[in-house]
């Protein structure tokens, strides 16, 4: 009797080890003040059909049973590749008047990490922080480096201007002509991209991209290509991509303090980012938000701002936000 309850015990195991994990996907495109009187139909209507186009590529992967890492690859691509976000084709432009662009992706499976930052001719940054991740020792590389190594490795090479768009170098040209201060030509936002899958295998990625912030000079690299900062992943917790005020960000340790918070500190997810973004954070009165996913498939996407482009998508739901009462 001892031996047939073993063997039923065995084979139930067996057979809740084999089902598939339900996938799950959840994406932002910045945060800060995105409010409705500042946006026209129009322009709200194209955002929000970008946002589902990225969301609905990357859950089709998952769906498909590919891994959260290609799902989250499929997503940020077509995000970099949309004109309405800071990253890739309309990323904001730095002082001297040109674009750097920055990305990372990290592998809840086996915390293996890739990031780039500082690059001008890699048509999708988060492509070649992939590259960087499969092909290389290393976890981040910069500027001239990272664009040869990506090329050297079959990334596609664009010129600088082809992240230039009109509506970005209308606002560059008024703080540079001293008619604006600050870039508030435009609601002020923090617009970098960012995607966390869950996929049937359990497995957890996230990937931040971004442009960095409107007329940044030196070379400022701010939280997106740092791992723990503004991209962190963990199977056995969760995975975190943020958008903000970078260097406060880099300070807290913002994805990686959430998972933390998870692994050492006892907190479900919706505590832990709650924890993060409304009292470190905002206890620093520093503004973003990031989104989340736990091993469980739950979400979170807290913000700390008017609003913030964002969507998840799973099974039975398929969610499009904006704004802060959305």
């Amino acid at each position: 009797m001892k031996f047939i309850f073993l063997i039923s015990l065995f084979l139930s195991s067996l057979m809740a080890v084999s089902q598939d994990v339900k996938p799950v996907l959840v994406i932002h495109g910045g945060a800060g003040t995105i409010e409705r009187k500042s946006m026209t139909p129009d322009k709200e209507a194209a955002i929000r059909k970008s946002l589902k186009e990225a969301m609905d590529k990357g859950y089709e992967v998952l769906e498909g049973g590919g891994s959260a890492m290609d799902a989250v690859e499929a997503t940020l691509v077509l995000l970099e590749n949309s004109p309405w976000f800071n990253a890739g084709k309309g990323a904001v432009i730095t002082r001297e008047g040109s674009h750097e662009l920055d990305a990372s992706i990290m592998d809840g499976s086996n915390l293996n990490a890739g990031a780039v930052s500082g690059i001008k001719t890699i048509k999708n940054p988060i492509r070649a922080a992939r590259i960087v991740l499969e092909k290389s020792p290393h976890v981040m590389l910069y500027g001239e480096g990272a664009e040869r190594f990506a090329s050297e490795n079959g990334m596609e090479t664009v010129e600088n201007s082809y992240f230039t768009t009109p509506a970005r170098k209308e606002i560059w040209k008024a703080i540079n002509q001293g008619k604006s201060e600050s870039g508030k030509l435009e609601p002020s936002k923090f617009g970098t991209v960012g995607c966390v899958a869950l996929d049937k295998k359990g497995n957890i990625a996230s990937g931040t991209s971004t442009g960095g912030t409107m007329n940044k000079a030196y070379n400022r690299i701010g939280d997106s290509p740092i791992i723990g900062a503004g991209t962190y992943a963990d199977n056995q917790t969760c995975g975190v991509s943020c958008t903000g005020h970078g260097e406060y960000f880099i300070r807290i340790g913002v994805a990686k303090e959430v998972s933390d918070q998870i692994a050492f500190g006892g907190k479900s997810l919706e505590e832990a980012v709650n924890f993060t973004i409304y009292e470190k954070l905002s206890g620093m009165e520093a503004e973003g938000g990031l989104i989340a996913i736990d091993k469980e498939g739950n979400i979170a996407m807290p913000f700390n701002t008017p609003g913030m482009y964002r969507g998840f998508r799973r099974a039975d739901e398929t969610y499009i936000g904006i704004y802060g009462d959305d």
